[in-house]
């Protein structure tokens, strides 16, 4: 690895430390330097802004979480195993980044470019591509009836299980972070809510 990449990504690292414990609206660039003992200068070299660092933290992020989900896939594994291992994968990856989860709700002018939003919307469609994926195997393997519109019903199943944990969130104690019962509380109905669409899906 060049030198270069690897500043790049100890940079990284560091913003995502300081993202994860105080969000980040509430972290500015000039802290990111001082916890790395960077010059300011050496960090804008590699991020000439906050937006640009926050991209190189999502793609940081979703490189990780595509990794271990496809990982993950063995040939053979029922739909059901299949799913609940996604659901597991995506809770730990909540758990460590719902801090990150947060800052959207917030109207920062870093948070809200055109370049952000565009890939967060990439990563959506490629996490859609997935399961569609998930649900093809399926039905080749006869587990599931054949299905007119895959995509749609991929759509469909990522749509209630973020519904569910929207719901979940918003419903809890009140609190900023969600305590341990109300995040094993959310794990639970997403798993119960995978295992009533599979049936439903079943020859």
């Amino acid at each position: 690895m060049l030198e270069t990449d690897k500043k790049r990504e100890l940079i990284i690292e560091g913003a995502i430390k300081r993202f994860i414990h105080f969000g980040i609206n509430k972290t500015t660039m000039n802290e990111i330097a001082e916890d790395l003992s960077v010059s300011k200068p050496s960090l804008y070299y590699y991020f000439p802004d906050k937006t640009s660092l926050i991209l190189g933290v999502m793609e940081k992020i979703f490189d990780d979480y595509f990794n271990v989900l496809y990982k993950d896939q063995k040939q053979g594994t029922p739909l059901e195993t299949t799913l609940l291992n996604i659901i597991e994968i995506k809770h730990k990856f909540f758990l460590r980044y719902y801090m990150l989860h947060l800052s959207y709700g917030n109207p920062d002018s870093s948070l809200s470019s055109v370049e952000l939003k565009n890939y967060l919307e990439t990563m959506m469609a490629r996490n859609l591509k997935f399961h569609e994926s998930v649900f093809e195997t399926a039905v080749a393997k006869n587990e599931i009836a054949a299905q007119e519109d895959i995509p749609k019903l991929a759509e469909l199943y990522l749509a209630t299980q973020s519904g569910l944990t929207s719901l979940c969130i918003m419903h809890g104690n009140k609190e900023l972070f969600p305590g341990k019962k109300e995040l094993k509380l959310m794990k639970e109905k997403q798993v119960s809510l995978s295992k009533i669409f599979i049936k439903g899906l079943k020859n």
